[in-house]
């Protein structure tokens, strides 16, 4: 179950590398509208958030990715605090921003979550 553990977090990583990209780095370009759908204007208008939102994305990688390195019981106690807070940010924005996020973003959280405190 370790490994199973290990891999979804280190899924969760990637997606969230994914959303730093988009935000920071592709958000006016076609991609980038394409993820977030606006049209060239509103993206030009939300660029310097999406890029801060990005930043936040990009933090919660590189806490997974630090909770995969690290010796337990550190590793593991990093897994799940940046696990809760990809759930947290996942509710949050799909209470406020759009509904798809908590399936995009909180479920895959919360199954890696649940599955690092199994193979705990």
């Amino acid at each position: 179950m370790d490994l199973t553990a290990d891999i979804l977090v280190a899924l969760i990583a990637l997606l969230h590398l994914y959303i730093l990209v988009m935000e920071m780095f592709l958000w006016e370009k076609e991609t980038g509208r394409g993820f977030s759908g606006f049209d060239a204007e509103m993206a030009r208008a939300t660029a310097p958030m999406a890029a801060n939102q990005g930043l936040y994305n990009g933090f919660l990688a590189a806490g997974l990715v630090w909770g995969l390195i690290a010796d337990d019981p550190t590793g593991y106690q990093v897994k799940i605090f940046f696990l809760s807070c990809v759930v947290v940010a996942g509710i949050y924005g799909a209470a406020t921003a759009n509904r798809r996020i908590l399936f995009a973003q909180a479920l895959p959280g919360a199954l890696a979550l649940s599955a690092v405190i199994v193979a705990g």
